[in-house]
């Protein structure tokens, strides 16, 4: 579609241009070149004009004002010299820079998300409104690519909302609902939508247009122009206060791993004296240097990923034949509550079961309790909580289960309970109903044996805790359907979810690939390496806890149940080990029993603290103790990960190597800022990985180079499929 399709100019009123967006190819309006181009002609032109009293600029696409600008387009000039990629700056500063010096009033009218670089277009206008509804937003998300917004963002914003909130817009990179927008002064007006039509935007241009007419008699834009062209007038002792604790704030929340929020607290400090222009140049020097980094490949990478399985998951779920209307979880534990919740969030109808009316009680409980919550309340909301309970029926009855669209099984990771279980419900299942199992690592064509419907069968992941774990492994079995496939990847989708369809095989794909890097951390700990040391090798890498917590988090007793599912299909490179069968045996089986690895105080059990008694553990299982060097606790942490990573690529387990990189993200937490655990490899070089691994070789077939990564190395093809 060309740049004249995607903008239209129009004049309600004789005096007033409004100014249009609408890109019909893309789900989200983003910024092209071609159309900031275009944007900056009809701006010159009608900055031409003497008898316009405004502009307004909007969007009809509804639920997207601007989502930013193109990132494909951007990531293409990503090698482009710092100073290019300041120019580039210089050049957005100069287009909404006519917005500030139009000789009319500037209005951004704004319904859906705007951010990024439509959030930069809209603080460079003279006012903005909003429309008053779920999902219209405000951000700066830059960082989250491993930058700051640069195109003005940083020096208008500070002078429209002061520097405190313009702090935390950019260097958190959130975004912000039109309430908030309101409270700290960034919009002028707050719109509801229309009744009975929530997407027509007619109700916000003419709240637009009387903005106009108030600002021409009133002239108070042109007192804020001149006001927010000029220096914020902070003193030097509130900049240095506010800059430390910034600092100390950002340090915390990045654990130093991300560079653009630190660049931009300075940026924003340093240009606080400056005047407007002197800002904006300030902003595109520091720009260039972050453009292109390490840190920004890796991020604009997993927006690449993100973006592809979106596609992939969408393309997939409309093969699917029907929706799910109604759905069923078997198994009232922690997982179980969870997707439970996950449904009733979404409004849709789910029955919990389990085996005594007590464990369905306390199921539907935590059940209200978890999808009625209010960040607000800080608790459950109580009209919330009304609307939830009537969608989850608690029930001991199989045909009350049976009765479902979907019924996931999330009964502890047996299987031979989880068979005897579906031998009693499946020849209840209605023939369009699907079967799903939440196990974690058993196999599907194991749990599958004695189904007489195989075909609607399949593996449906979901991550603990559910609520904030986006990735649903969908597993196919040998005879799971396409039709199943699909519609397990349209009910996750429902459920808000990132689903990745994975082929059948022992811990799938995220188990598969943290039980070495779980594993290895035990060996380490036998050989002499201290908790606080094994821990301390992972969080430095920048994995969220080390792989100790973990094990406390996960709980002990279901990591050695999984380990042994794991050391049956894979014996040559795993071992059991007795330390972990030693602390299940004290009965330390982690976080839910206030002891595991560490002792756990607090209400939430969310302090861990050293264990004299592991200490003593620890000293009895040590072979031979030796000081371990730091890097190598790192490599051995993390080589056997990439390792059983590439044997998933070699078994065609997952459909890409995209795939894998964003489950391991999503599952695990692997650190973004590496850019997936792929991309990490490819920066390092398989050659080098290659030579790294040979120091460890005695070590056992675990660190034996795979075929894959031996041809990358000769070869120099990369593992992942990014070129950035």
């Amino acid at each position: 579609m060309s740049d004249s399709a995607i903008l239209s100019l129009d004049f309600p009123e004789p005096d007033v241009a409004v100014l249009s967006i609408n890109d019909r190819d893309k789900g989200a309006n983003v910024l092209m070149r071609a159309v900031m181009a275009a944007i900056g002609e009809h701006l010159t032109e009608l900055s031409q004009r003497s008898d316009l009293a405004g502009l307004v600029i909007r969007s009809t696409k509804p639920g997207s004002f601007i989502a930013g600008a193109d990132l494909r387009e951007f990531a293409a000039s990503i090698d482009e010299s710092p100073a290019a990629v300041q120019e580039l700056s210089r050049q957005g500063h100069k287009l909404f820079g006519q917005l500030a010096a139009a000789p009319f009033v500037t209005i951004a009218a704004i319904e859906g998300s705007c951010l990024g670089g439509g959030a930069e277009l809209a603080v460079w206008c003279d006012r903005r409104i909003m429309v008053r509804n779920e999902r219209t937003s405000f951000g700066f998300p830059e960082v989250k690519l491993g930058l700051y917004p640069g195109w003005g963002g940083t020096a208008r914003t500070p002078r429209i909302v002061g520097l405190t909130n313009a702090l935390e817009l950019v260097t958190g990179g959130e975004t912000i609902d039109p309430a908030a927008a309101w409270a700290m002064g960034l919009v002028t007006d707050l719109v509801d939508p229309p009744s009975g039509d929530p997407t027509a935007a007619e109700p916000l241009l003419a709240a637009a247009i009387r903005l106009i007419r108030a600002e021409q008699t009133s002239g108070d834009y042109l007192a804020d122009r001149t006001r927010w062209s000029e220096s914020l007038g902070m003193s030097d002792t509130e900049l240095a206060f506010l800059a430390a604790t910034a600092s100390a704030y950002i340090q915390g929340k990045t654990g130093g791993h991300y560079p653009a929020p630190v660049a931009a607290l300075e940026v924003m400090v340093g240009a606080a004296g400056l005047d407007l222009a002197e800002a904006c140049d300030l902003e595109a020097e520091s720009f260039g240097q972050l453009w292109g980094s390490p840190v920004n490949r890796a991020l604009l990478n997993v927006f690449f990923l993100q973006d592809g399985a979106k596609r992939r998951a969408s393309q997939a779920a409309a093969q699917a034949p029907r929706a799910v209307q109604s759905a069923a979880v078997v198994g009232a534990g922690v997982m179980g509550q969870g997707i439970a919740a996950a449904n009733a969030k979404r409004g849709l109808p789910v029955a919990l079961a389990d085996t005594t009316p007590e464990a369905v009680a306390r199921g539907v409980s935590a059940v209200v309790a978890e999808a009625s919550y209010s960040r607000r309340l800080k608790g459950p909301d109580p009209e919330r909580a009304l609307e939830i309970v009537a969608l989850v029926n608690g029930t001991v009855d199989d045909d009350e289960i049976a009765a479902a669209d979907f019924v996931t099984e999330a009964i502890y990771e047996n299987a031979d309970a989880k068979r005897a279980l579906y031998a009693r419900l499946e020849p209840k299942l209605a023939d369009h109903a699907i079967l799903g199992s939440n196990t974690s690592t058993i196999p599907i064509a194991e749990l599958a044996a004695g189904l007489a419907h195989p075909e609607r069968f399949c593996g449906l992941h979901f991550f603990n805790p559910v609520r904030r774990m986006p990735l649903v492994e969908v597993i196919r079995g040998p005879q799971t359907s396409d039709g199943a496939i699909a519609t397990a990847v349209s009910y996750a989708l429902r459920l808000g979810k990132s689903p990745i369809v994975v082929q059948d095989g022992p811990g799938f794909v995220v188990n598969r690939v943290l039980f070495p890097y779980m594993s290895e951390a035990l060996v380490l700990l036998t050989e002499g390496a201290s908790i606080k040391q094994v821990e301390r090798a992972a969080t430095n890498f920048g994995m969220p806890m080390g792989p100790i917590e973990l094990y406390d988090t996960v709980g002990l007793d279901v990591a050695l149940h999984a380990g042994e599912v794991m050391q049956a299909a894979f014996p040559d490179r795993y071992a059991p080990s007795p330390l972990l069968a030693a602390l299940v045996a004290a009965g330390r089986t982690g976080k839910k029993a206030g002891r595991g690895f560490f002792d756990y105080s607090g209400k939430k059990r969310d302090k861990p603290l050293p264990s004299d008694e592991v200490d003593e553990l620890l000293d009895a299982h040590r072979k031979s103790p030796r000081k371990i060097p730091h890097d190598e606790a790192a490599d051995r942490l993390i080589l056997p990960m990439l390792l059983e990573a590439t044997r998933i690529l070699e078994e065609q387990i997952v459909a890409t190597p995209d795939d894998l990189d964003l489950a391991l993200i999503y599952g695990i937490g692997f650190p973004p800022f590496r850019g997936g655990l792929l991309f990490w490899a490819d920066a390092v070089g398989a050659d080098e990985i290659v030579e790294k691994l040979r120091q460890y070789q005695q070590l056992g077939p675990r660190f034996a180079p795979t075929t894959l990564l031996e041809r990358a190395a000769k070869s120099g093809k990369r593992l992942s499929n990014s070129s950035l």
